[in-house]
């Protein structure tokens, strides 16, 4: 195979040559733009009408004067499952029970996941099987995103495998983000729990304002 030679043309003011050179360098990224553009394109479809909408629910919050709260994730998804059938709206949420002291559940939780990245899935989310779960600490993060390495270049961009852009996002904290988790979970449940009650909507609204003074917080939201 032949070198490749390349010729740099001489521009009459420095500022094209730059802009060439930064152009020469976004070259090197088509393979990450080509990833990424495959990345988001499994969540596009043609829309035309509330008819071409489609939700995939995970939790059925409250019906007219009761909450689910008490009720576990299993529950959760077997009911909406059931529910999913009666409409094309709603979408099968696909899950696996795993205990975390069987090796080969684990094993097999695993594999799904690659599977299911593999294929240009976001990902899974871990949860406790308890809606609202309690360690020895207190209240348990409710859930963990588990993303592929493909969905990631949707939320942190194409080049976010290259090494200095990994290193980066590595050295990030997450001790915020898990302190803001539980908060804003802990509003929401009281939210929910105050409407039902027919509690004035101004203490509906207190929780609600909450979690949004929250999202102000200066914490990367993409975490």
């Amino acid at each position: 195979m032949e070198p490749l030679t390349l010729f740099i043309p001489k521009f009459p003011k420095p500022d094209a040559q730059l802009l060439f050179f930064l152009k020469l360098i976004r070259l090197n990224s088509c393979a990450d733009a080509g990833l990424y553009r495959e990345a988001y394109r499994c969540y596009c479809w043609k829309v035309e009408g509330l008819n071409d909408l489609r939700l995939a629910p995970f939790h059925l919050l409250a019906t007219e004067g009761r909450s689910y709260f008490d009720r576990d994730h299993l529950w959760h998804v077997e009911t909406l499952e059931r529910l999913s059938t009666h409409s094309d709206l709603l979408l099968k949420t696909e899950r696996k029970l795993v205990s975390l002291n069987d090796e080969t559940l684990c094993a097999e939780a695993r594999d799904w996941w690659h599977e299911l990245t593999g294929e240009g899935g976001e990902g899974m989310v871990v949860k406790p099987r308890d809606f609202i779960a309690r360690g020895e600490k207190g209240l348990l993060q409710p859930a963990v995103k588990v993303r592929g390495r493909e969905y990631l270049r949707i939320i942190y961009g194409a080049e976010y495998t290259e090494p200095q852009h990994l290193k980066r996002l590595r050295s990030r904290g997450l001790g915020g983000k898990r302190s803001l988790a539980l908060r804003e979970f802990a509003l929401g449940v009281e939210a929910v729990e105050r409407f039902l009650k027919r509690e004035p909507l101004r203490r509906v609204h207190e929780c609600v304002f909450g979690v949004l003074a929250l999202e102000s917080e200066p914490v990367d939201p993409r975490l």
